[in-house]
């Protein structure tokens, strides 16, 4: 029999504007005060063609208003807040949510790092060109917005492949003080509290939080707890000018249930055979913004951000067919792996529009620049202690430890010039200018240090883009190229997957993404948005299996190197369909809306052969490998949602079931699985979701949820690393309930 406990979750808001009494006229007849009944708006929005001194006409975007989405906020579940957005991978290796694992269009989802994550347009990655992983993303409890602007669209924001994905917070900006509180429990020992205050006093507006979670996991050595505080403060010296800050401090310690073989999942996927396994990262991120209008045709913002973290594990990092066993001879366990990050980044960014007209038509111009300095150092391969707590200390010194930094310098411009007023185009240039340095100890051998091969890389990048729109009721055909880059990052020279073998001659990647699409609302009962995209991604990095000492009896290792070109292609669509508006009958019946989102993916290597080379670890030697045709890794054929949620007066509820295909984990396209658990093909796998959501008493509300409602068995990453090697089981079926209020 499957054991789980019951989570709650508790949120206050309310849309219903009856009055307590109602007046009585005579004995038989009463008149009644009119109920409102307020439905959630269809999700996702779309961003203005401006706003926030940023251009987005001619650009692929989503806006997931989360106040509008039923959905697991307590622990982050992704699957559920970004199933209305088409083609949006996910990697589920722990159900904490305390890292949010996106990718798009069949670029990786490791830590949202083909993706300029941001909070409140600043940076919160560990280091936007030398490790983009976000190890820190904010409670969705907290969040207002979701923003993901794709592809080649993001070209005012960075040159990344996959594009900009912003979290924004909310805010209090009517009342003089208001107070939110959500609490929630729920299975497997979850246990959460989200408390906020904020207002506006005179010129003054403020706003602050505490998230705190913890639980044991739905696997076993899978508790974690995390704390995210944020505080913001806000002076406006007029309208028009306003200086705000603020600050986040996160912190958690998780366990980790490391990977599985093949062979130990199908067994059982709740099992794990690592209880000395360890995760944390305290991180603070801060920001300054100034925000003035200097006239009617020109505003201006500019953001003083900063990041200072730490990356900290400690475990037995062997693959899952290794057991962690007492050693008889020492009667203890073997030493653990101690690895460390720290990291230190800070920018400014400034971004402007300029409206003028041509002739009788209005036109903007987007312009800024960008100056951002990050260091990092990384401690690996640390002797750790035998015990099993999240202890951090060594025996010695740091095998690696190793000092890198990066200096980026960008000037960005895109103008819309309007043919007609239905008809744009939005040229666009973006400078890149990015320094990496990395220099230190890269091993011992011997007792002596293997120094790391002193790196300066230098590069100078235009990038070019073109949108088109072309406007017609309140729909519009949309098209946009731009130009992406992505420099050589100093984790791809040392990755903490310890199964791998580097390329030492690692090259810059560079590409190109291309949209046509057409989007729109019709009589306030159809959202739609269906496109084409053409991405390609040349000197991708990645890995293929070989074996050691080309022998297959020996094992298998992952070799990371420029494996050539790739090309995603494919279609996405999403449809939202208000069916009680279509038919006028959402008065007596509420509303019921029928949404989907598709998206077939066609991710393929081209004609390409990885050379023969002499590898970095001894006695290996990489054979000749041809990619043609082959599947690119972690990207399934397809990604489809289907979903349909109810609303009225004071409940709604939303049912979802997403299908996602098969995936290849390694360039070679391995079908049968390693003995290892580190390659070989994962299944495709189909989950549902269910949420509701109660209003009563205006201020109050009950929140409830099953997630994987019938606890599919199923696998969305493997890893040759972190988390820990092997297979990463999905997590089963789960339950919340939480309840809160807002006054």
């Amino acid at each position: 029999m499957k054991n789980f406990l019951i989570t709650i979750s508790v949120l206050f808001s309310f849309s219903v504007n009856a009055q307590e009494d109602d007046l009585a006229l005579n004995d038989t007849v009463r008149r009644l005060n009119p109920v409102v009944i307020i439905a959630k708006k269809q999700s996702p929005e779309r961003m203005p063609e401006v706003k926030d001194n940023i251009l987005f006409s001619g650009k692929k975007n989503e806006v997931l208003k989360l106040s509008n989405i039923n959905g697991n906020f307590t622990t982050n579940n992704a699957r559920e807040i970004f199933s209305r957005v088409p083609g949006v991978t996910i990697w589920e290796n722990e159900g904490s949510g305390i890292q949010i694992n996106v990718g798009v269009r069949g670029l990786s989802p490791n830590r949202s790092w083909e993706l300029n994550t941001r909070q409140n347009g600043y940076d919160i990655s560990s280091d936007v060109f030398g490790y983009p992983e976000a190890y820190y993303n904010p409670p969705l409890e907290a969040v207002e917005t979701v923003e993901l602007i794709r592809g080649g669209s993001s070209l005012q924001f960075g040159p990344q492949f996959g594009g900009m994905l912003n979290y924004q917070l909310k805010r209090e900006t009517k009342k003089k003080f208001s107070f939110e509180t959500q609490n929630t429990t729920g299975s497997y020992g979850l246990m959460s509290s989200y408390n906020a205050i904020g207002g506006k006093l005179n010129k003054f507006s403020y706003y602050l939080y505490n998230h705190s979670r913890s639980g044991d996991g739905w696997r076993e050595n899978s508790e974690y707890t995390v704390r995210n505080t944020h505080a913001f403060i806000e002076y406006r010296f007029t309208e028009k000018t306003k200086l705000s800050a603020e600050y986040t401090n996160m912190d958690y310690k998780m366990q980790q249930a490391g990977g599985l073989t093949d062979e130990q999942f199908n067994a059982n996927p709740r099992q794990s055979l690592r209880e000395r396994n360890w995760f944390g990262t305290p991180w603070n991120v801060f920001s300054v913004n100034f925000d003035t209008k200097i006239n009617d045709n020109f505003t201006s913002n500019t953001k003083l951000f900063g990041l200072i973290g730490e990356r900290n594990s400690v475990g037995f990092t062997a693959t899952p067919n290794t057991a962690d066993a007492i050693n008889p001879s020492t009667n203890d366990y073997a030493n653990r792996r101690v690895d460390r990050d720290y990291y230190k980044n800070f920018g400014v960014e400034n971004r402007n529009i300029y409206k003028y007209k041509l002739g009788k038509i209005n036109n903007n111009l987007a312009f800024g620049a960008r100056i951002y300095r990050a260091k990092t150092q990384r401690l690996q391969e640390g002797r750790g202690t035998t015990g099993s707590d999240f202890d951090l200390s060594i025996d010695g010194q740091y095998v690696r430890d190793i000092n890198f930094s990066t200096e980026n310098v960008a000037l960005f411009a895109e103008n819309q010039f309007k043919v007609t007023e239905k008809l744009s185009l939005t040229p666009g240039i973006r400078y890149e200018y990015i320094k990496n340095t990395g220099e230190g100890r890269f091993g011992i051998s011997n007792g002596n240090p293997v120094a790391f091969p002193d790196k300066t890389i230098s590069r100078s990048k235009p990038l070019f883009g073109l949108g088109v729109e072309y406007k017609f009721l309140s729909t519009n055909i949309y098209a946009n190229i731009t130009q992406a880059y992505r420099p050589v990052l100093f984790s791809d020279f040392t990755p903490p997957a310890v199964t791998d073998v580097i390329d030492p001659n690692l090259k810059d990647a560079s590409g190109f993404n291309a949209d046509l699409g057409f989007r729109g609302t019709y009589k306030k009962f159809l959202n739609f948005d269906f496109s084409l995209f053409y991405l390609s991604y040349n000197n991708r990095i990645g890995g293929v299996r070989q074996f050691i000492n080309n022998d297959p009896n020996q094992g298998t290792f992952i070799y990371r190197t420029n494996l050539g070109e790739t090309v995603n292609k494919g279609i996405e669509g999403f449809v939202n369909l208000n069916v009680t508006k279509l038919f006028d009958v959402d008065m007596p019946y509420g509303n019921l809306d029928i949404f989907a989102t598709v998206s077939f993916i066609d991710s393929r290597y081209t004609d390409f052969a990885v050379s023969t080379a002499s590898g970095t670890a001894p006695n290996i030697t990489i054979t000749e490998t041809n990619l043609n045709g082959n599947r690119v890794e972690n990207a399934p054929r397809y990604i489809h949602n289907f979903g349909i949620s109810w609303s009225n007066n004071n409940i709604s509820a939303t049912a979802q079931y997403k299908m996602s295909g098969k995936i290849f984990t390694d360039a070679n396209n391995t079908s049968a699985p390693s003995a290892n658990g580190v390659t070989g093909l994962l299944d495709s796998y189909n989950v549902f979701d269910l949420s509701t959501e109660y209003k009563f008493l205006k201020n109050y509300n009950i929140r409830g949820g099953i997630n994987n409602l019938f606890d599919k068995n199923y696998a969305t990453r493997r890893a040759g690393g972190y988390p820990g090697p092997g297979i990463l089981p999905g997590e089963g079926r789960t339950f919340y309930i939480s309840i809160g209020a807002k006054i």
